[in-house]
């Protein structure tokens, strides 16, 4: 069986965990494979008449699947402490967390990169990226200077020490002479990081050639994406990005999996737009202007996983999601949170970008150009009917369907799943992914 890619193809916070978890039950593996625990996933099960919700941040969304096996692959960044906490409270909650696998590859977050992070970001003022602080983009940028601490040297104790005097000899005096901090000492830092060395040991494998093998036996691996396309550190609206590959090229390198073998990318977005952090957005519906904004970030709890922020929310970018479509390689999108528009009046969708006269209908090359860029908008009928009983398209109101129709025909390829409420069984399967 080939390997099937989930991406966001928006700013993030899409519904991807749902989308994951609506697989769950038909693959064998879910493998995160990047970002860190600066981006989450939040997952609603509906059992004997309960409604379950749950955040995870550095878990894959398949550890709440009892026959799917999670992974965190190589491209994962880790912070040991969080990855410990999140298991103890699925555990609980009764949930089963023995099958996860972690990378013996994996960079590991240490207590000096999430101190540099917040200073650092501090200290940009309004030049800020807007990063969560918790010492990912520090955690990367080792990873690439080769100083970096991966999850096996927790058990090579020698190795770890001369790793950890390495980078304390630069990156303690940034701390203390830069930014008048007290840098955390080695031995802390080992002791710390030694600390989890003995109950990881049992999860640590070589993730790639498990995941190689599985597909030898025709089995089903899904890649999970963090974070999201606009959100890729190559393809994103850089500088206010994140420091991993959040695209479908990402799941190969942060997976082991060679990109021959990966056969299917389902991009996920929302009927509507939103971001967390700095940056341009050209749908934004600015606060104490725009009363749709408020509507859209109370109606769809748009506040963030792992932060609590609140998300900018904005209409529907069609310029976005056929830029997403292209870079990805998309062959599925599924669309989410359909549902929130119920009530409007009617539902604007950017179809192109105006940017000093000039019509943009693909994404400006420029900078400059995408953040002076103004939406130029096609406005659809909007619907009153509640979505959230509809588990067929033909269940879906007139106007709703015209919408989805719409925006699938802008977007550059088949809507194939639409998202009507935020427990597990509330979608709309125009075509099955796997």
């Amino acid at each position: 069986m080939p390997a099937i890619a989930i991406i966001g193809a928006q700013w993030g916070d899409e519904g991807k965990g749902k989308a994951t978890d609506l697989l769950g039950s038909r693959v064998d593996y879910v493998v995160k494979f990047n970002g860190g625990n600066n981006a989450g996933h939040t997952v609603v099960i509906d059992t004997d008449g309960r409604r379950e919700k749950y955040a995870l941040h550095l878990l894959p969304s398949g550890i709440l699947s009892p026959n799917c096996t999670p992974v965190i692959g190589n491209g994962v960044v880790v912070d040991l402490g969080v990855l410990f906490e999140e298991i103890d409270g699925l555990e609980a909650r009764g949930v089963d967390t023995s099958r996860l696998k972690v990378s013996a590859n994996a960079h590991v977050i240490a207590d000096y990169n999430r101190s540099l992070d917040k200073v650092t970001e501090r200290f940009l003022g309004s030049r800020r990226i807007g990063t969560t602080g918790r010492g990912i983009g520090p955690t990367y940028a080792d990873k690439m200077n080769r100083v970096g601490i991966r999850v096996q040297d927790l058990f090579d104790e020698k190795i770890l020490t001369q790793k950890v005097e390495g980078v304390l000899d630069l990156k303690g005096q940034v701390l203390s002479k830069i930014y008048n901090r007290r840098a955390p000492t080695v031995e802390a830092t080992v002791e710390e990081l030694l600390g989890f060395a003995e109950r990881i040991s049992p999860m640590v494998c070589d993730t790639g050639l498990l995941l190689n093998q599985a597909l030898d036996r025709d089995e089903v691996v899904l890649l999970e994406a963090g974070q999201a396309t606009l959100l890729d550190v190559d393809h994103g609206t850089y500088p206010f990005v994140t420091s991993s590959s959040a695209t479908a090229g990402g799941a190969c390198t942060g997976s082991g999996i060679p990109p021959t073998r990966l056969d299917q990318v389902i991009g996920i977005v929302k009927a509507y737009t939103t971001r967390v952090g700095e940056g341009p957005f050209p749908t934004e519906l600015h606060d104490g202007v725009d009363a749709a904004g408020e509507h859209l970030r109370k109606v769809g709890d748009e506040y963030g996983t792992t932060t609590g922020r609140p998300r900018r929310c904005g209409w529907f970018d069609a310029v976005i999601a056929r830029y997403a479509a292209r870079v990805n390689g998309v062959t599925d999108f599924v669309l989410t949170k359909l549902d929130v528009l119920t009530g409007l009046e009617q539902v604007p969708v950017c179809v192109a970008y105006d940017v000093d006269g000039v019509r943009h209908d693909e994404m400006p090359v420029n900078q400059s150009d995408f953040h002076h860029a103004k939406p130029i908008y096609e406005y659809l009928p909007g619907w009153w009917e509640d979505l959230g009983e509809a588990r067929s398209f033909d269940d879906l109101p007139a106007n709703a369907r015209a919408y989805v129709e719409a925006v699938e025909q802008m977007s550059g390829a088949r809507i194939s799943v639409v998202g009507v409420g935020p427990s597990r069984a509330a979608s709309v399967v125009r075509h099955e992914l796997v």
